[in-house]
C-alpha cells in the first residue's frame, strides 16, 4: 500500500527572501528586453542597409514602357543595358487604351545611358525568364527626359515553336516518303547499284555507257580503225609537206619556191604595166591639149568665115551699084583678085 500522506507545506516566505527572489527575475527581464531591442535594431539596420544597397534612397528617373502584352514581366525585375542592370520595374498597370504600362525607375547615375533614340525590347526566351533590354546606338543624342513614354519591341521565341514543330513534322513526313519501299529514292538506289555492277563487269565504263558488251567491242574496233586512218593521214601530210616544201624545206624541186618565182615574175609584169599606163596617161594628156587647141582654132575659123562672107556681100553690093551706074558697059564680068 502506498503512503498517501500529503507533503509538508513550505514555510511562509519572509520579506527578505522575497526581495532576493525578485532581483534575478528583474535582471533577466532587463536582459531579455535589451536583447530584444538589439535584435530589433539589427533587423531595422539590415533592412535600411538592404534598402540603401538596392538604391532606395538614391535619386531616380521614371521611364514608362508600353507593350501589347506584359506576360512574364514582374515587379522588381531589372532592365539591362549591355548586360548591366540600370533600372528596375516598380509598377505594372493596364492603360485606358488596353495596353500594358511598365513603370521603370532608373538611377540618375545610370540615366545617361538612355538617349532620345534608344530602343527598348521585351524578349522572352525558350529557356529562362523575360528580359527588358535597352539599346542606345548613338550616345551623342540628347538624353532621355524624365517620365518619357516609349514603346517596347516584343520578341517571343516561344511563338515560333508551333511553326518549328510544323516544319519538323513536314520534314519527317518527307523523310518517310523518301525512305518508303515504293519511293523514287529506292528506285534510284537500285539503278545506281545496277550501274555499279556494270562498271565492275567485263566491259567496264564502255559497257555501262553502250549498254552491252558487243556494242562496247564495236566502239573499240571503231577507235582502232580511226587510229589507223589518222596514221595514214599523218603519212599523207608528211608527203604533202615534202612535195610542197621539199625534203629539208629548201629543195629546188619544191612547189613553194616555184610559186615564189612565179609571183616575182607577176610582180615584174605588173611593174611594167604600171610604167606603160603612166606613158599612156601622158599621151592622153597631150591629146587633150591638142583637142583643146583644135577647138580654139575651129572657133577662130568660124569668125573668119563670117568676116569673109560679110566682105563678099559688100563686094556684091558694090558690083551691083557699079552695074547700075554704068549701064552701057557690055562686059559685066568682074574678076575678083
Amino acid at each position: 500500500m502506498t503512503d498517501r500522506t500529503p507533503p509538508p507545506a513550505p514555510p511562509p516566505p519572509t520579506e527578505g527572501s522575497t526581495q532576493e527572489t525578485l532581483r534575478p527575475v528583474a535582471y533577466l527581464e532587463i536582459k531579455a528586453a535589451a536583447l530584444l531591442m538589439f535584435t530589433l535594431a539589427l533587423i531595422v539596420g539590415s533592412g535600411l542597409f538592404l534598402m540603401y544597397a538596392r538604391g532606395v534612397f538614391e535619386p531616380t528617373q521614371i521611364l514608362v514602357l508600353t507593350a501589347d502584352d506584359s506576360e512574364g514581366v514582374v515587379v522588381g525585375m531589372d532592365m539591362t543595358f549591355s548586360g548591366f542592370p540600370i533600372g528596375r520595374v516598380r509598377r505594372i498597370e493596364l492603360a485606358n487604351e488596353g495596353n500594358a504600362r511598365i513603370t521603370i525607375e532608373v538611377p540618375s547615375k545610370d540615366a545617361h545611358w538612355l538617349r532620345s533614340s534608344s530602343v527598348f525590347t521585351l524578349v522572352r526566351g525558350i529557356v529562362g525568364g523575360t528580359n527588358i533590354r535597352a539599346y542606345s546606338g548613338i550616345l551623342t543624342d540628347p538624353p532621355l527626359e524624365n517620365g518619357a513614354v516609349r514603346p517596347v519591341l516584343r520578341g517571343d521565341a516561344t511563338a515560333e515553336i508551333p511553326q518549328l514543330m510544323a516544319s519538323a513534322r513536314e520534314l519527317l513526313g518527307n523523310l518517310n516518303n523518301l525512305t518508303a519501299q515504293d519511293a523514287a529514292l529506292g528506285s534510284t538506289l537500285s539503278n545506281v547499284q545496277q550501274l555499279t555492277e556494270r562498271l565492275n563487269g567485263p566491259g567496264g565504263v564502255l559497257g555501262a555507257l553502250m549498254g552491252s558488251e558487243s556494242d562496247a567491242k564495236k566502239l573499240v574496233t571503231t577507235l582502232d580503225r580511226t587510229n589507223t586512218l589518222l596514221a595514214r593521214l599523218d603519212t599523207l601530210a608528211a608527203r604533202a609537206d615534202r612535195q610542197v616544201f621539199g625534203a629539208d624545206g629548201n629543195s629546188k624541186d619544191a612547189l613553194v619556191p616555184e610559186l615564189r618565182a612565179a609571183v616575182g615574175q607577176v610582180n615584174d609584169l605588173l611593174a611594167d604595166t604600171r610604167t606603160s599606163l603612166k606613158k599612156v596617161d601622158a599621151v592622153l594628156v597631150e591629146a587633150q591639149a591638142v583637142g583643146a587647141n583644135a577647138r580654139e582654132a575651129t572657133n577662130d575659123l568660124g569668125a573668119l568665115r563670117a568676116e569673109v562672107e560679110s566682105n563678099l556681100r559688100k563686094i556684091d553690093s558694090l558690083v551691083t551699084e557699079i552695074n547700075r551706074k554704068w549701064p552701057f558697059a557690055r562686059d559685066r564680068e568682074i574678076k575678083l583678085p
